[in-house]
């Protein structure tokens, strides 16, 4: 049990430590957001001036007039597709507005790497459609669509890049520790297309002892990139203080990404 404690004290010496690193890093992203988002509102409560004056205007020339024809509809909501596009620049999200409509590009990035992007191209008339895409066949898109791109095209961005940010932060971490750390890895890492289910055999060694441990990783959530269920096991005949290391390690897999656990396995083997 002393190992097993002496392992648990370390591995959160060090998590602290990236904890502290990223705590700095929050506040100067969160300074730059908030900038952000104070310069976004000034825009947005101009483009709010500049539509009350339109229409103030649109009555004052059209008095008695018929509804808003339908290039007048469109016309609004291209300028309203410009000012979300401003808008979604922060978070990833860029876009351009074609002949047909806009085609929006989806970039994803995990703890600070950048990794892939997909694109979206929309119809907006007569109403919101996807027109093609780049979106991995396993990413639900037709259900976010179903239940979001006619009645709210922000929501529905918002939750498309929120899956794929995290899809690409579960197979990110899988392949990072597939790369540096396949020494340790018994065979081969298991793992299904979404990257939701992971299992793999590791190997830990005491006092020049090798031991086998099985994890299994479960999410859930599939906006996460972190596990919703770990499951850690070692041999039946392994001694009863590799049950709490087991249990220390799944804790740390809930937690923290899955290649820094094992950076973290790797710093408490050389010490």
């Amino acid at each position: 049990g002393v190992f097993a404690h002496l392992e648990m004290l370390e591995a959160q010496a060090q998590e602290a430590g990236w904890k502290e690193e990223e705590r700095k890093c929050q506040e100067e992203k969160l300074a730059r957001l908030k900038a952000r988002v104070q310069e976004l509102r000034l825009k947005r409560d101009e483009l709010r001036n500049k539509v009350i004056q339109q229409k103030l205007c649109g009555k004052g020339d059209r008095l008695g007039a018929d509804q808003p024809s339908a290039q007048d509809a469109l016309e609004w909501k291209i300028r309203s597709i410009k000012a979300m596009l401003q808008l979604f620049y922060l978070t990833g999200i860029s876009g351009k507005l074609t002949k047909q409509g806009v085609c929006f590009c989806i970039s994803t990035a995990y703890e600070g790497t950048y990794l892939s992007s997909y694109y979206l191209d929309l119809l907006i008339k007569p109403q919101v459609q996807i027109h093609r895409h780049s979106i991995p066949v396993f990413i639900p898109l037709e259900q976010i669509a179903k239940k979001y791109l006619q009645t709210d095209i922000k929501r529905f961005l918002s939750v498309l890049s929120d899956h794929l940010n995290a899809y690409a932060g579960r197979r990110y971490q899988a392949d990072q520790l597939q790369e540096h750390f396949s020494d340790q890895i018994e065979g081969t890492l298991q793992r299904n297309s979404l990257c939701n289910l992971l299992a793999f055999n590791y190997d830990i060694v005491r006092k020049n002892k090798t031991f086998p441990f099985n994890a299994r990783l479960i999410y859930s959530d599939l906006c996460c990139s972190l596990p919703t269920e770990v499951t850690v096991s070692c041999a039946s005949e392994a001694p009863a203080c590799l049950a709490e290391t087991a249990a220390a390690h799944s804790d740390l897999f809930r937690r923290i990404a899955l290649h820094k656990v094992f950076r973290s396995f790797s710093s408490t083997q050389e010490s």
